[in-house]
């Protein structure tokens, strides 16, 4: 199985527009969102992915054929991190590809892509989300991570900090 991770260009943002329906289709068990009146979620945010520093985005494909997306965003310092930290803002894998490696392969290649800080945040009805998150984490870091609750989110966050693996995927 050939993993790739590519940077879309912006001729081939519909790409992940469309994807991006199907994402959010899926996570409908788990917010309490509809489709507008033209039959679509949308995503506000995906234009700036394009034209915004510090977002970045990403297509998945396994033999040549699409299986996901990440969104990733360096955020500038907070109360949280003393410098700006990177945070997986949408990660989707399709179901086809599920429970194959594909989503931990994928991760590791992107926090090995931005070693630095990192944030993960599921929201609490997820919980297929946060088993993954954590078990790829802690893995990844060698259960050097830590698990917090924030005022503004509702659900786990992990915090960690990446460094340069020898990524199966490169």
């Amino acid at each position: 199985m050939k993993l790739e991770i590519l940077q879309p260009t912006v001729d081939q943002k519909y790409i992940l527009r469309n994807l991006m329906e199907l994402y959010q289709y899926d996570f409908s068990e788990f917010e309490n969102e509809d489709v507008n009146e033209d039959g679509v979620y949308g995503y506000r945010h995906l234009n700036n992915y394009w034209t915004t520093p510090g977002h970045f985005p990403f297509l998945i494909k396994v033999d040549g054929n699409l299986a996901g997306f990440a969104l990733v965003r360096e955020i500038a310092s907070s109360d949280t991190h003393s410098s700006s930290y990177f945070k997986i803002c949408e990660f989707f894998i399709m179901k086809k590809y599920r429970k194959e490696g594909i989503g931990k392969k994928s991760a590791f290649y992107l926090f090995d892509f931005f070693p630095g800080a990192w944030e993960v945040a599921e929201i609490e009805t997820n919980l297929p989300a946060q088993r993954f998150w954590r078990k790829v984490i802690s893995e990844y870091t060698d259960n050097n991570f830590l698990e917090v609750q924030k005022d503004n989110w509702h659900g786990p966050i992990q915090l960690f900090t990446s460094q340069k693996h020898l990524c199966p995927t490169r």
